[in-house]
């Protein structure tokens, strides 16, 4: 099997690194290929830090299910009632549950049904100018409603900001302390957080775009400088294996919220997947295949599951816009067929 992977990794010159583990933590593969720096060279390696993008919305999952259990909130508190922000066009009916499961109708800032390059973005706000959860207010703060609470899923970023804001109102500290504290630490992630760009620490992988002509570019201007609550975390392929160890064994929440957050509450009808409460669902045969996390960004691509049949963690993450999807579907081919 591993030659398999170690083969499609080279033909597809796959850049990143990739960790597989069984029920009893036990590695089977962890690799690294490609450079976290280009123009000098220097390899990725098992413990390169890297830009997962979206994969951190469960990080906010998290979060927000821990300071409901605190009684600070519940999943039907009213985002009028919770945030002291004010959101002109924003249905009063919107509630936490609503923001969590992708049901809001919130305006999103980067609406994948309207647009499809994300770098278009920053010609009116400039991406280095977006530091804090406020900061992405004007992207979509006096858009109208897409659609009223409830109606239907629609994947939505914006409604992620607004949960990192409820966070930094109800605990009293910035979302990236807040995850460091009370999500990173109590599992042991010491090499993982919200690093600005233009602050990475060592260790940590460019993202790069490739271009058409075989040239590329790094992503420094391309993506938020600082990621926020809906995305932009660094991670190591052995510190997200530790959050789901963190997670499934309850260190983060009791078991009956961690039930609940990765229970499905809601339904992607364009793929078939579920939701929970920041998590992905894959069923089959009606049973759950794995809970994951996928995140893109250009000059970032991220997968990350738990298989709860086996007791697996995969962790794929990638420093160029494309590979991880496609290196955990071969794994999971060589692993599960």
């Amino acid at each position: 099997m591993i030659h398999k992977m170690e083969e499609w990794a080279a033909n597809s010159h796959f850049s990143g690194t990739v960790l597989l583990t069984d029920q009893n933590r036990n590695i089977i593969w962890n690799a690294a290929f490609g450079y976290s720096n280009r123009a000098d060279r220097i390899p990725n390696q098992a413990d390169t830090r890297f830009g997962i993008a979206s994969g951190c919305k469960l990080f906010t999952g998290i979060a927000v299910c821990q300071l409901i259990e605190q009684g600070k909130l519940s999943l039907d508190s009213k985002l009028s009632e919770c945030l002291d922000i004010r959101l002109p066009h924003v249905s009063p009916e919107i509630t936490v549950f609503h923001l969590l499961s992708h049901t809001s109708g919130v305006p999103d800032y980067f609406d994948e049904e309207v647009m499809d390059d994300f770098e278009d973005l920053w010609k009116a706000v400039p991406m280095y100018t977006l530091r804090s959860g406020r900061d992405f207010l004007p992207l979509f703060q006096n858009e109208p409603m897409k659609f009223q609470p409830g109606e239907r899923f629609h994947y939505n970023n914006a409604g992620f900001v607004l949960l990192g804001l409820i966070v930094e109102q109800h605990a009293g500290l910035s979302f990236p302390d807040y995850v460091q504290q009370f999500v990173f630490e109590p599992c042991g992630m010491n090499d993982s957080g919200y690093f600005p760009l233009d602050r990475l620490p060592a260790n940590t992988a460019y993202g790069y775009i490739d271009e058409e002509d075989g040239t590329w570019r790094t992503n420094q201007y391309a993506i938020p400088i600082q990621g926020y609550a809906d995305g932009g975390a660094y991670v190591t392929a052995p510190d997200m294996a530790k959050l789901w160890r963190g997670l499934l064994s309850n260190t983060l929440l009791s078991a009956s919220m961690t039930e609940q957050l990765l229970a499905a509450h809601s339904h992607d009808p364009d793929s078939d997947l579920k939701y929970g409460l920041g998590v992905w669902i894959t069923e089959k045969n009606g049973n759950v295949y794995k809970y994951h996390v996928m995140g893109y960004d250009p000059g970032v691509n991220f997968r990350s599951a738990y298989y709860p049949d086996t007791g697996h963690t995969l962790v794929v993450a990638s420093n160029a816009s494309d590979g991880a999807f496609e290196m955990m579907q071969t794994i999971e081919e060589a692993l599960f067929n």
